[in-house]
């Protein structure tokens, strides 16, 4: 990964998705060792969820701050429309 790339939430993520790689190592065991469905799922959504906030929170920064370096130069109203769409992304 080089430096120009790097966000600040990055080593969150990093350290969310090694946590969820740990879970679903331990729910493929799981399957392995016969436990029980309701078990196996419940760990599932948990990893699941752990891997959907991660995304949203790489591609929510992202947004924020690489628009804001695109939008520095332009006109002030046009500046605006991009903050709105900023905003409207966070319900994504």
């Amino acid at each position: 990964m080089s430096n120009s790339s790097a966000h600040p939430s990055h080593p969150e993520i990093v350290n969310r998705l090694r946590r969820a790689d740990g879970h679903l190592r331990a729910i493929i065991e799981m399957i392995e060792t016969g436990r029980s469905c309701l078990d196996i799922a419940q760990q599932l959504q948990a990893v699941e969820k752990a891997i959907v906030q991660a995304k949203k929170t790489l591609i929510q920064e992202h947004i924020d701050h690489c628009l804001d370096d695109l939008a520095a130069p332009l006109p002030r109203e046009e500046r605006a429309r991009i903050e709105e769409f900023k905003l409207i992304a966070k319900y994504l």
